[in-house]
């Protein structure tokens, strides 16, 4: 359980914040948020240009952050490249003397069945959902060894084995299990380090790339801003427990919060379930 008390602009002073896949969407919006609570951000992603569909890259999430006045830099880097992960955390540690948090954001989906899921679609999402948190937690172990607040947070959903979670997408499912089997694994292996361990997962639909272009447009507009997510990864990020499964409004609401039609992107939609939670 986490105590009360939300975050301030110092709790997070001086530590050095490793994300993947953080050009924009969660991943974004998490790293601003710890860049306005004095954090040093690593922003981290494929997109070094412009792309026709998705919003933003790493050097424009690079330029927003910068305006917090928090201390950033950009590194191009594909997840699947387990080495380019270690050069990465390496470039980092360097710049800012140490890495204290690891968010593991970098995911891919298809919501596809198991006849229409092509096998390079099934190697994409388990060599960016399971293989990359895996290397890249690995990557940072040395480095949040010597860190004073050590956390790796990965978001995924808590393990729901009702059948209807693998009915429709099994391959998905599984690489989104995957990841929350290595916050299951690494807790109870990393905790006489210190080194806390712990998921977020979201209780609606956030609007993002993902969501945009995987479901219908309905279901965007019944979806929450990523904001909410953030101010949830804050929440956990700043107290030292280990092992968890958080859903983002549950921790928000233990915290006193109780109006959350601001992060709605239509305060008229019925907001949508997200996919894990019964």
């Amino acid at each position: 359980m986490l105590s009360k008390g939300v975050w301030d602009v110092k709790d997070f002073q001086g530590k050095t914040v490793f994300i993947t896949g953080s050009s924009r969407g969660i991943g974004k919006e998490i790293a601003l948020h710890l860049a306005k609570a004095g954090a040093n951000i690593i922003i981290t992603g494929k997109t070094t240009e412009a792309h026709p569909k998705l919003e933003g890259t790493i050097y424009s999430a690079r330029d927003e952050i910068a305006q917090t006045g928090a201390k950033v830099t950009a590194l191009a880097l594909d997840v699947r490249d387990d080495a380019a992960i270690q050069h990465a955390m390496s470039i980092a540690a360097q710049e800012f003397g140490g890495i204290d948090i690891l968010i593991n954001n970098a995911s891919a989906i298809s919501l596809s069945d198991t006849t229409q899921t092509e096998m390079k679609r099934f190697d994409l999402m388990f060599d960016v959902n399971v293989r990359a948190s895996f290397a890249a937690s690995q990557a940072a172990i040395p480095y949040l060894k010597k860190s004073s607040h050590p956390h790796i947070l990965i978001l995924s959903p808590p393990i729901n084995l009702n059948p209807k979670w693998f009915k429709d997408h099994l391959a998905y499912t599984m690489s989104k299990y995957g990841m929350s089997m290595c916050v299951l694994g690494l807790s109870e292996e990393l905790r006489e380090a210190n080194i806390s361990v712990n998921a977020l997962w979201p209780k609606t639909t956030i609007a993002t790339a993902a969501i945009q272009y995987n479901f219908p447009k309905e279901v965007y507009q019944a979806s929450r801003k990523p904001e909410i997510v953030a101010q949830a990864a804050l929440c956990i990020l700043k107290q030292k427990v280990t092992g968890q499964f958080f859903i983002d409004e549950d921790i928000l609401r233990a915290q006193g919060e109780t109006d959350f039609s601001k992060y709605a992107v239509d305060t008229s939609a019925q907001l949508k379930l997200d996919l894990f939670l019964d």
